[in-house]
């Protein structure tokens, strides 16, 4: 997921519960399906910051030699700078974005 075009807000903003409850008939299955959601964005945004910061990460273990990258340090701003999964999931239900399966028993 390309997090860079994410048009989610970044601070926090009041929803009308009414709009979620229009796309799933119910509110509680609107928030389940919006906090899996967040979980997976969560897990991507994680692996992804991760596999960046790999690059930088130093074999010797030598708490004296402590070096600060400026590249490492931007990284890790963009991502702390980024909306939060749960707002970027909200986005999406509201954008109908989100697919909603139910199993049926």
């Amino acid at each position: 997921m390309n997090f860079k075009n994410v048009n989610s807000e970044r601070s926090t903003v009041t929803r009308d519960t009414i709009r979620f409850e229009d796309r799933t008939g119910n509110i509680y299955e609107a928030i389940v399906a919006m906090s899996k959601r967040s979980n997976q964005i969560s897990s991507e945004m994680k692996e992804e910051l991760t596999s960046k910061l790999q690059e930088f990460a130093s074999s010797t273990d030598n708490l004296e030699e402590v070096f600060e990258n400026r590249e490492q340090i931007e990284i890790s701003k963009f991502y702390e700078k980024l909306p939060k999964p749960v707002a970027i999931s909200m986005s999406e239900m509201l954008d109908d974005k989100l697919q909603i399966r139910k199993i049926e028993e």
